[in-house]
């Protein structure tokens, strides 16, 4: 078979391409000190590690909210006792390449606009939040309990997004995990809690003309542009490999965290997801394995290195549930690191000095660094 020459996204390169210097700045990622092909040769996105954030739109629980929660689910509460700061804020002022959102389905609109745990601190439930009244995916962590967030659409938060790319052109790729909700929370105190819709195909498909609506095709990654000509989106990451950061910078791409029957139903239809616009989390040997999540870098060790050895992208986890923060254990930090996984999710890009001095960067604080498993021709030595 022919190796994929599509004249839109990739350039023909040759075992004898020139080698090249990567210089990875600690600054904006579209200056003259940000990673780029310095010598006439090419590095693709997935020989560079990335740093991510986990839950990227959450803010914290109120301190009220907070309390009771710790009096019904003492266990759960402290897992959920962090926050991030405005996803814009995250590229320019953290270095964030990779985030998550977490989207429920409201397709008529007002499904998430009152939060009836008000009502337990003598509050008005109605939020009085307008975009939480209009049709279209809403994005929280946990309905009624843990919905402080920094943008409260998709939408809002695709266009959060947007602005910062075209205010940056040349950025590295910023990858996006969607995650879909539709779990019903315990309602102890019979508050009357709103129960999720089914999050089904049709919602699966707003997911992807949502973003179509922010955003024009030019200025994502989707799986058709790294399929090319080959049969299966898996043997093009296997035999050719992503895109190189000369043609990926500025881009956007997003990913599916669900497996089980929100994948399932993301797929079907679409083979190598032909059509779609988010990668799956799909099992290697399937034709849309492309894209893999290995939340522990520590449960498997050598698991994520021969993933990303093979070709696939991997996004792991350099903490959890605010226990590293908590204790300032750096075990599964330092497995993340230098397992070669391409995103590095933390809820902690700086610390929270209520818990430890517990951070994760990259080596060196810079955006990015060389993939440590798989550099390719990516070398560091301007830093």
């Amino acid at each position: 078979m022919a190796i994929l020459t599509s004249k839109d996204f990739w350039p023909i390169r040759t075992v004898a391409a020139a080698s090249l210097t990567l210089a990875i700045g600690a600054c904006s990622d579209s200056s003259s000190n940000s990673p780029q092909d310095v010598s006439g040769g090419d590095v693709l996105m997935n020989q560079v590690q990335y740093l991510g954030t986990h839950n990227s739109y959450k803010q914290r629980i109120r301190p009220d909210l907070f309390d009771i929660l710790s009096a019904y689910v003492p266990d759960l509460a402290p897992t959920l006792e962090y926050g991030h700061i405005p996803l814009q804020q995250q590229f320019e002022n953290q270095g964030i390449r990779q985030i998550e959102l977490d989207v429920f389905d409201d397709p008529e609109g007002g499904l998430y606009a009152t939060h009836r745990a008000l009502s337990l601190v003598n509050e008005d439930t109605a939020s009085g939040i307008p975009e939480l009244d209009e049709p279209g995916l809403k994005v929280m962590h946990v309905q009624e309990v843990d919905y402080e967030t920094t943008c409260y659409t998709f939408v809002d938060c695709l266009t959060e997004i947007k602005i910062w790319s075209d205010n940056h052109p040349g950025h590295l790729p910023i990858t996006v995990l969607v995650e879909v909700k539709d779990d019903v929370i315990p309602d102890p105190l019979n508050l009357n809690f709103v129960i999720p819709l089914e999050f089904g195909l049709e919602a699966l498909n707003r997911i992807d003309a949502e973003i179509l609506s922010v955003f024009p095709p030019g200025q994502l990654i989707v799986p058709d542009d790294v399929r090319g000509d080959f049969v299966t989106l898996e043997l093009a990451v296997l035999s050719e490999g992503w895109p190189p950061l000369s043609q990926a910078r500025g881009k956007i791409m997003f990913a599916l965290d669900n497996t089980g029957d929100a994948r399932e139903n993301y797929i079907d239809g679409h083979s190598s997801l032909e059509g779609r616009i988010l990668f799956t989390d799909s099992p290697a040997g399937t034709p849309e394995a492309a894209f893999m999540k290995r939340n522990n870098p520590l449960s498997n060790p050598g698991d994520i290195e021969s993933l990303v050895k093979l070709g696939y992208m991997v996004r792991t986890r350099a903490d959890s549930d605010t226990e590293q923060s908590r204790t300032g254990d750096t075990s599964q930090r330092e497995a993340a690191l230098s397992s070669g996984a391409h995103f590095i999710s933390t809820d902690y890009p700086v610390p929270d000095t209520n818990f430890s001095d517990y951070q994760v960067q990259l080596p060196g604080g810079n955006i990015a660094r060389c993939n440590p498993v798989s550099p390719g021709n990516c070398a560091e030595d301007l830093l």
